[in-house]
């Protein structure tokens, strides 16, 4: 069914304020892909955050037009997905890891604020450790000195006790 003028105007306004929340755009070709595949990646975008959706490219490209995903348009060509996140890793994670079990869907572009991506440097950014991981490992890295210190003060007392519990057994026996 065709859509009528008010209603692509509501399509592009939707689609304009997902991606001025975005921070990556991922386009995926799905031609042949079943309607249960599609189901069960709507539902692992969507567990990641990842706004995904099927669109009419003349729509995306008025959509995107005047932001700095802008230079995406000229991939905008076939049957594509869109898959849109807030995390600049998500979307690509999502896409390529559904990518690796269903090869009916083509990774076929992708961008970040002013830089378009083509098929390998999306799978390259699918690769990155997401934003929490990342955080994780600076919580790491910023804890192991202090954790490292603690464990050295604790030492000096825990020594002390234990040469004090040797002098006792060492009298202990010697008395016995």
């Amino acid at each position: 069914m065709a859509l009528n003028r008010e209603a692509k105007a509501a399509v592009v306004a939707e689609i304009s304020a997902e991606v001025a929340k975005a921070q990556s755009i991922v386009l995926a070709e799905y031609r042949g892909l079943e309607v249960g595949a599609v189901t069960v990646l709507r539902r692992q975008a969507r567990a990641q955050g990842v706004y995904l959706r099927v669109l009419k490219n003349t729509l995306a490209r008025r959509a995107v037009a005047g932001t700095p995903f802008e230079k995406l348009s000229d991939q905008m060509v076939g049957p594509l997905i869109y898959g849109l996140s807030a995390d600049p890793v998500s979307a690509a994670k999502v896409l390529n890891t559904f990518a690796k079990d269903n090869d009916k869907l083509v990774l076929k572009a992708g961008a970040m604020p002013n830089t378009v991506l083509d098929q390998n440097g999306v799978k390259a950014l699918a690769a990155m450790p997401s934003r929490e991981e990342l955080l994780a490992k600076l919580l790491g890295t910023m804890q192991a000195p202090i954790a490292q210190f603690v464990r050295t003060l604790n030492e000096v007392p825990g020594k002390f006790v234990r040469t004090v519990a040797a002098v006792r057994d060492q009298k202990e026996q010697a008395g016995a």
